[in-house]
């Protein structure tokens, strides 16, 4: 197992900058703004003697145990709980603060090991350290996250004690790399349930999940087994309407949400049942279609609403171009949560399957006798064989006798013919037309 660094400290001491700099990536978001992560963020750290597991934590206040701040700290107990050791981040510039003495104080009686680090001392003299002493928690030490000074010093004391570890076997460790883990994001409107679905998908109160817009405003990416299937389960910033009025942390949670889209193998486009479908729950599903994820809807608050599948089936067939499947739920009373990771893992699997030649080939031979080809003057179209070349998402080749002859309409039928003789719904289906050389 590795070793687990847990990364705790007040609001904007630069915690997220430590994160990024320990993994080596920008997973977690940054601004100079207090109180901007809120969830736990985990990645794998590649700065040290050995390899370790890091969390980011949200600005930790042992004395405020109200509304959002009351579940910021859970999340950070839970973290320390979890962890082998504890980097406590502080702010050189800031000096010692009585927020900072007061989690010193939970720190100690956690039982973990703890080194304090003084971020933000490039340029600062070593006697600017002298007042962390007093914090008794051993010697600080002065780095600077951003520009990665001092980091490298830290992390080899911080893993020192897990260096004689027996290693982990290296072909199990390539075997594990080697599995496929489906990438699913989670996307949609703000408040609409995201971040409460996840927790019941996982069983846990992993993500904060609280009753007002924007509490998440990162991609948070969750470890996620079903069936002897690896998934990765990405809870996303809500999308907003009016991209034009999004600014600072708006609109780069929103980034994030798309940038989480786009990696992401299928999304799980979330509906609040009881406000019925409206214009921005078709543009999140229009967002995973451009993404070129598969896509599942998913109706959240089933319990709250008096609507029936049948009142929004039409609207959705005539408005989402990939035709997706939708499932109703309540993470309330439990309603379809548990056939949640199956649908997704169906899903999956016609997004990697791939279609026989001689099956596409069949295909196409109906799709000529069912409607007659686009023509121009005397010049008809003719679909003369196909072949898929790619998958997930599933790409298909078309060879026709002239490509002009091929209208949008037709290419649109064509599409839709294709994903249902398939059963490709919900599935992104590119087709490329080529003339005969």
């Amino acid at each position: 197992m590795k070793p687990v660094v847990a990364i705790v400290g007040r609001p904007n001491v630069g915690k997220s900058t430590l994160f990024n700099r320990l993994t080596r990536t920008r997973a977690a978001l940054v601004a100079d703004v207090p109180g901007l992560t809120r969830d736990r963020h985990y990645g794998d750290g590649r700065v040290g003697p050995v390899p370790c597991l890091v969390i980011d934590t949200g600005g930790f206040d042992p004395s405020d145990g109200s509304g959002m701040q009351h579940a910021v700290n859970q999340q950070a107990e839970q973290a320390i709980a979890e962890s082998d050791v504890l980097l406590f981040v502080l702010d050189a510039r800031a000096g010692l603060t009585g927020h900072d003495r007061r989690i010193a104080e939970r720190l100690r009686v956690s039982g973990r090991r703890i080194l304090t680090v003084v971020n933000k001392s490039e340029g600062l003299q070593a006697s600017a350290m002298a007042e962390f002493y007093e914090l008794g928690l051993g010697e600080p030490h002065p780095v600077a996250a951003a520009h990665g000074e001092g980091v490298a010093s830290l992390m080899d004391e911080a893993l020192a004690p897990f260096v004689q570890a027996p290693a982990d076997d290296d072909d199990g460790a390539d075997a594990d790399n080697a599995r496929p883990r489906n990438r699913v994001a989670i996307v949609g409107r703000p408040n609409v349930g995201k971040s409460t679905l996840v927790n019941a998908l996982l069983g846990e109160n992993r993500m904060i999940a609280f009753d007002a817009p924007g509490t998440t405003r990162d991609a948070i990416e969750v470890e996620f087994e079903f069936g002897g299937q690896a998934f990765t389960l990405i809870d996303t910033a809500g999308l907003r309407r009016k991209r034009r009025t999004r600014q600072g942390i708006e609109y780069y949670s929103e980034l994030r949400a798309r940038q989480a889209a786009e990696r992401a193998d299928i999304a799980l486009v979330l509906i609040d049942a009881s406000e019925g479908i409206v214009e921005g729950d078709i543009a999140a599903a229009d967002l995973a279609r451009k993404s070129h994820c598969s896509t599942l809807i998913v109706f959240a608050k089933w319990d709250l609403t008096q609507v029936q599948i049948e009142d929004v089936r039409p609207l959705l067939e005539r408005r989402l171009r990939q035709r997706p499947p939708f499932i109703t739920t309540s993470a309330k009373t439990g309603r379809g949560i548990s056939r949640l990771p199956d649908r997704i893992a169906a899903l999956f699997a016609i997004r990697s399957a791939r279609v026989t030649t001689g099956e596409l080939n069949r295909f196409l031979g109906e799709l000529k006798a069912s409607r007659q080809p686009p023509s121009r003057g005397r010049k008809r179209l003719n679909l003369l064989y196909g072949a898929q070349v790619a998958s997930r998402p599933p790409r298909f080749r078309f060879t026709v006798n002239d490509t002009s002859l091929v209208s949008r309409d037709y290419a649109y039928w064509v599409e839709n013919e294709l994903r249902e003789r398939f059963s490709m719904q919900g599935v992104p289906v590119a087709i490329d037309f080529r003339r005969r050389s």
